[in-house]
């Protein structure tokens, strides 16, 4: 229960003025604290102290990064236009047992799209909360798709679309695995028509090749630095390419 004391300190602070201005940022460019923005968002209605410290703590590390960029150089990895990497955190909000869905769209080394949200339903493994992040992100490729085709570019192949759960990939291309997965309502199946109409295919990556990990939880130190460079954050145009 929260203090009478405490009570007074949240009365004074501003937290969902610095927040906004946070989340703001966030969204547009720094991609590596989506993540944090949409945890604290959660509790915007009533912060306690705790989530002001939290909040203070991504002011420090913002600061301290403010020379960072988002750096676009061509991906010798890849011939796509783009390429979108999904992953979710099973259960990783323990109050509501809910997962989070991180999604990640890169046009060479950098990232163009990004979001990091809960997801509207409990997920009753970790592969049925790959395969609900997949299918959200789904929707944001189409579009994507949608918008180059109309100015110009070539969408016939099929967008690959990257996960780290190979039983979510399989339930994604194969109709005879849906009997794992007959209690999910029938428009998270969507994803299986989008795949047989070849508009994207599921292709399985290693963990370690994964850069949503910064959207769907808390890391390290080394693994931040690491999810820098996966997203295509420097401090400068040859920092990216050492």
């Amino acid at each position: 229960m929260i203090s009478t004391t405490d009570i007074a300190l949240m009365s004074k602070v501003l937290f969902a003025t610095l927040l906004g201005r946070w989340a703001y940022l966030c969204n547009w460019t720094r991609p590596d604290a989506q993540y944090t923005c949409s945890l604290l968002a959660h509790a915007q209605k009533d912060p306690k102290p705790e989530h002001w410290k939290a909040l203070k703590h991504l002011s420090h590390y913002l600061a301290g990064t403010r020379d960072m960029m988002l750096v676009y150089t061509p991906d010798p990895n890849t011939t796509e236009l783009f390429t979108p990497y999904l992953d979710s955190d099973y259960m990783g909000v323990a109050d509501s047992a809910r997962s989070t869905s991180g999604m990640v769209m890169k046009m060479g080394t950098g990232a163009i799209s990004w979001s990091s949200k809960l997801q509207p339903i409990v997920a009753l493994s970790s592969t049925e909360a790959e395969y609900v992040a997949v299918c959200q992100a789904g929707q944001e490729v189409v579009w994507v798709r949608q918008f180059l085709e109309a100015v110009g570019y070539d969408m016939s192949a099929p967008t690959t679309m990257y996960v780290n759960n190979k039983s979510a990939v399989c339930v994604a291309r194969n109709l005879e695995h849906q009997t794992r997965m007959k209690h999910i309502d029938v428009w998270w199946h969507w994803l299986r028509e989008c795949v047989e109409k070849k508009v994207f295919k599921i292709e399985h990556i290693r963990t370690d090749e994964m850069p949503v990990d910064i959207l769907t939880k808390a890391l390290l130190r080394a693994k931040v630095e690491t999810g820098h460079r996966m997203l295509g954050l420097a401090r400068t145009f040859a920092e990216l390419l050492d």
